[in-house]
């Protein structure tokens, strides 16, 4: 314990004597801040994803009723076996079963989907004979950022292609989350007659199978969590439909979907598009992942949408609706605001109690400490918003009280007890550590006690218990590192009155009169009231 002290001593001496440690200090805190702040993700409220896996199996023309007793209430037995399922929710409806299960916050997700395919392949030879292939999905957290309505007097199938080339553009400048809406999409449709069935020796659901298998490009995973990979090629056309294979010959010739039936391809369903006033639109919808800035992806969003303006006709339109950036934007502006707000009082306090030499080096350890704390946010892959600018408005406060007990003493020590000032500084903060570190301590555990809410909530509330935790740890360095030195370079080891010491000087005299006049008198009251109980 007295070897912790020597040191922790020698570097208070350190720093308070040394010509340019604590001002290198201050310097890197303050660019650490600012460099790591323009680089934090911005966004409404932290991300609470929740991991689910989702198991669809069709049935078509079945009841409700049917599809729970044969195929939900199945599957639901199997899947007691999955680990990590903190809720399962299982729907039946006509023609279709689901079922949602919720994983633990971070379960391996790859674990459990192949857990819950293995749980249901298990079952699946007792699903009714006409019920399709179950399907086994996990689940993508999303987050709508904006939505970009294409309208105009042009037919719908150009609009059509003009959202396919904004879409293009979108994913060449990293915004992968992307869904048309608003417009029925073409259908193509197989028509196949019993005798060609006969003729053929083929089924329905031979045919059906073969265009599954082809008409889907398959998955092949995500990279950095945004960019999806497909492998395959999809085929939608009536041309590519025709020409899909169902099986090979004796004599090496192929039988085709062509061969049996015939393929009709149908034009978009206008009534079903959307429309702006007179004139129709394509609706796309752009959201980002758990690890998107929503304001930056509108940014390039915003930007695409410029590039195409100006190769569209003059008649057609692009314009986004429904911006979360905006919304965004303005709380974290409102919360900007009022933590100003607050910066303004605890200065305006600090300078109408304390001298202003004092005041000015406690106030200086508001931005660095804060400076240090944004930094250490974004190393720790912390955002900014509603909850993390909240938690650092409320250390605004909290930040100053170290520093205001350093710096007093060291004041005091060079007013009353005549130290020169370099002696008294170092002493303020040799006297003023252990209480000084212990109180700070004491807050830190209250706080590190939040991390252990777990769940949902816990998820929601983690970015206050450690944004206080590391202002509080900056403010700390701040305190013992860095305001010593200045201290002794500002107090002065006399006792003339300036100018500009005034307002701390008459509010010092009117807190003395109310101690002598009401304070002080009403203490002797107590004190006498409590001696006559006592008797």
């Amino acid at each position: 314990m007295s070897v912790m002290a020597k040191t922790t001593s020698g570097i208070l001496s350190y720093m308070t004597r040394h010509r340019t440690a604590a001002n290198l200090f201050l310097l890197v805190m303050l660019l650490a801040g600012v460099v790591s702040f323009p680089q934090m993700r911005a966004q409404f409220f932290p991300d609470v994803v929740i991991d689910n896996v989702t198991v669809s199996v069709r049935w078509d023309g079945a009841g409700p009723e049917d599809v729970d007793r044969a195929i939900v209430q199945v599957v639901e037995l199997s899947l007691l076996g999955v680990e990590g399922v903190t809720n399962t929710t299982a729907t039946s409806s006509e023609g279709q079963a689901r079922i949602l299960m919720e994983f633990e916050p971070g379960w391996d997700m790859a674990r459990g989907t192949d857990d819950a395919q293995i749980a249901v392949d298990s079952v699946a030879s007792q699903f009714p004979n006409d019920a399709d292939d179950p399907s086994v999905r996990r689940g993508f957290w999303r987050d709508r950022v904006t939505d970009v309505v294409i309208s105009g007097p042009v037919d719908i199938k150009q609009l059509a292609l003009f959202s396919d080339e904004f879409i293009t553009r979108l994913f060449a400048a990293g915004v992968t989350r992307t869904s048309v809406r608003g417009v029925a999409s073409g259908s193509t449709i197989v028509e196949v007659d019993s005798l060609s069935l006969i003729q053929h020796d083929v089924t329905m659901s031979q045919i059906a199978s073969a265009i599954s298998e082809e008409a889907e490009a398959d998955p092949a995973g995500d990279v950095a969590g945004s960019a999806r990979i497909r492998t395959g090629v999809a085929k939608r056309s009536a041309r590519d439909i025709s020409a899909i294979i169902l099986r090979s010959n004796t004599d090496g010739s192929a039988l085709t979907i062509g061969d049996v039936g015939r393929v009709i391809e149908q034009g978009i369903d206008r009534n079903r598009a959307y429309f702006v006033g007179e004139k129709q639109a394509i609706s796309i919808r752009i959201d980002r992942s758990a690890q998107g800035d929503a304001i930056a992806i509108q940014e390039s969003v915003e930007n695409v949408a410029k590039e195409m303006k100006e190769i569209l006709p003059p008649e057609v339109q692009v314009e986004l609706i429904r911006t979360r950036s905006e919304a965004i934007s303005a709380r974290l502006a409102m919360l900007m605001k009022n933590g100003l707000q607050g910066l303004g009082l605890v200065l305006l306090l600090l300078f109408l109690f304390l001298n202003v030499r004092t005041a000015f080096w406690v106030a200086a350890g508001i931005p660095a400490a804060m400076a240090a704390a944004v930094a250490l946010m974004f190393v720790f892959g912390i955002a900014i918003n509603m909850i993390s600018l909240f938690a650092l408005i409320i250390t605004l406060g909290i930040v100053v009280d170290d520093a205001i007990v350093v710096g007093e003493h060291a004041d005091f020590r060079v007013r009353s007890l005549g130290e020169v000032p370099i002696v008294a500084a170092e002493n303020a903060a040799k006297r003023m550590f252990t209480p000084v570190f212990s109180a700070t301590l004491t807050t830190v555990i209250a706080f590190f006690g939040l991390v252990a809410i777990g769940g949902r909530f816990g998820d929601l509330i983690a970015d206050i218990p450690f944004t206080v935790i590391v202002v509080l740890i900056a403010s700390l360095a701040e305190c013992f590192l860095i305001l010593p030195h200045h201290m002794a370079h500002s107090i002065s080891d006399g006792g003339a009155l300036r100018w500009y010491d005034l307002p701390s000087h008459n509010m010092n005299k009117l807190l003395d009169h109310f101690k002598r006049i009401i304070f002080r008198p009403l203490i002797r009251i107590v004190l006498k009231g409590g001696k006559n109980i006592q008797k």
